[in-house]
């Protein structure tokens, strides 16, 4: 039977402890032993039915972090306290001192921060590269090699990596493939297209109700294992443990994912054939102008669409600026840094979430100070939508074609 990430996370069925419909929380820190030497064994080994504290596993976080695994087609999963906690801990986990990663050059502003800035301080070196050109990700390898790290769909541009590519040749040289899969859950599946491990900031669109900060890691069971291990374990130790409270919202906000996929897609389809059609430059895999518009094709779940972020380019920073402020006022959505909520979000990513890579390199990316990145909401007439952005537009003065 073909691979349905949605029917993946119904297929579940965890019930409460008094029969509820929605299994129970474990409001706990720590857990009773009726005999000391199970709590001996637990140190030892990881035992099924067993907690001992919740930083290293929590009943509640395990519902989640099953379900998760579920949707991404992994052996198993681990939730952790935020995105950034997702990524660092299984990059921490993977390197040590001595040891290179590959990574795109166009990634979230904190991911590149880490990469850039704290990486090197344990003695790792990192090569940022343009990863859809297949030749120099070859030529960027060395023995010391041990990560290739990707976006699915980049953040800001929307740049899309040739996960099955970049897998053949993580496997040729014996290295993991990492991705982020943030903007795109349930479009695409990266362990499914080759990738070795699969992190999600859950802020976003799984969560889809902005306000909770959460993210998982998606991967084998060996390698989950590895993470929790009580004596060398990152996500153990380092303690990006999530709050069992917001575990279990999460998860039933995640029922509803394939549901709120379906309307984010419609809509940003909608808004970026428009935009094109008013000769506005606009960043949208399923534009056929989009670069990369037949690889992401061949890679995705057609019935989920292309996503909810698009990104147009309003000239200059002012244009961008009193665009989002007028947009605001018209109240289309909100001036906020994030995505995945029910109303539509908007900011300048030059500016903010990608603020952290440095101007000439943001330049050399062709990540201009002019650009909107627009998460498109759940709105239910986006033509009416479409038509308060227009006269935003208008009275920004961007109605002639932008350069970046």
């Amino acid at each position: 039977m073909k691979y349905n990430p949605a029917q993946n996370i119904q297929n579940l069925q965890f019930f409460g402890e008094f029969g509820g419909v929605n299994p129970s929380i474990e409001d706990s820190s720590t857990y009773t032993f009726l005999k000391a030497e199970k709590m001996e064994e637990v140190f030892e080994k990881e035992i099924e039915g067993c907690y001992l504290y919740s930083r290293h596993w929590n009943p509640t976080n395990r519902y989640l972090s099953e379900a998760l695994a579920k949707m991404e087609n992994t052996e198993s999963a681990v939730v952790t306290a935020s995105g950034m906690a997702a990524i660092t801990s299984t990059l921490l986990q993977l390197c040590s001192a001595g040891d290179e990663i590959i990574s795109s050059r166009m990634v979230y502003g904190g991911t590149y921060a880490f990469l850039k800035n704290i990486a090197p301080r344990f003695g790792i070196r990192v090569h940022f590269i343009d990863i859809t050109n297949l030749e120099q990700i070859e030529k960027s390898i060395t023995p010391a090699t041990k990560v290739i790290y990707c976006e699915t769909v980049s953040n800001p541009l929307l740049e899309i990596a040739d996960i099955p590519s970049i897998s053949q040749i993580s496997k040729k040289h014996k290295i993991k493939l990492v991705v982020d899969n943030t903007f795109t859950p349930m479009i695409l599946s990266p362990a499914n297209l080759g990738a070795d491990i699969v992190v999600h900031s859950l802020t976003k669109y799984i969560n889809g109700t902005s306000d909770t900060v959460a993210g998982v890691i998606c991967a084998s069971h060996e390698f989950i294992h590895q993470l929790s291990d009580v004596h060398h374990g990152i996500a153990m130790l380092l303690g990006p443990v999530m709050d069992s409270l917001r575990s279990a919202s999460v998860l039933k906000n995640l029922h509803s994912l394939h549901i709120r996929m379906k309307q984010h897609s419609k809509n940003g389809q909608y808004l970026a054939e428009k935009f094109e059609e008013e000769g506005i430059e606009v960043h949208y895999p399923g534009l056929v102008s989009h670069p990369q518009h037949d690889l992401i094709q061949r890679m995705m779940s057609p019935e989920f669409g292309y996503g909810g972020m698009l990104v147009i380019n309003a000239g200059t920073k002012r244009n961008a600026y009193t665009l989002m402020e007028k947009m605001q006022r018209a109240n289309i959505g909100y001036l906020a840094v994030s995505l995945g909520f029910y109303k539509t979000l908007f900011s300048s990513p030059g500016s903010s979430t990608s603020s952290e890579i440095p101007e000439e390199e943001r330049e050399a990316m062709g990540l201009s100070e002019g650009l909107v990145r627009i998460s498109v909401g759940l709105d239910e007439c986006i033509d009416e939508t479409f038509r308060k952005i227009k006269t935003c537009l208008k009275e920004t003065g961007i109605n002639q074609p932008q350069v970046c």
